[in-house]
């Protein structure tokens, strides 16, 4: 444990960075199966709207640093692949 005033202020602060990121990818790893699972009952419609969340959460984790661009950029590819795919 730090003794300095500014470290414990800094342990506190971290932790409480580190359950957004998680919260914030936990989400976002939800979302991705909300889109599989809509694609795996071959149901085209919901599997549009829930791509299009899921896109929106993508961005904004990129744009808050949760994850890199190209994290994104292939994820959105992935699934529009796999719902374009669907018969």
């Amino acid at each position: 444990m730090p003794q300095i005033k500014s470290q414990k202020k800094r342990v506190k602060t971290n932790n409480k960075a580190h359950k957004l990121v998680v919260s914030k990818k936990s989400a976002l790893k939800t979302s991705i199966k909300k889109v599989l699972a809509a694609v795996d009952a071959n149901d085209k419609e919901a599997a549009i709207a829930a791509y299009n969340e899921c896109s929106s959460k993508l961005d904004k984790a990129v744009a808050k640093g949760v994850h890199h661009k190209n994290y994104a950029s292939r994820q959105k590819s992935r699934l529009a692949a796999a719902i374009n795919n669907m018969k």
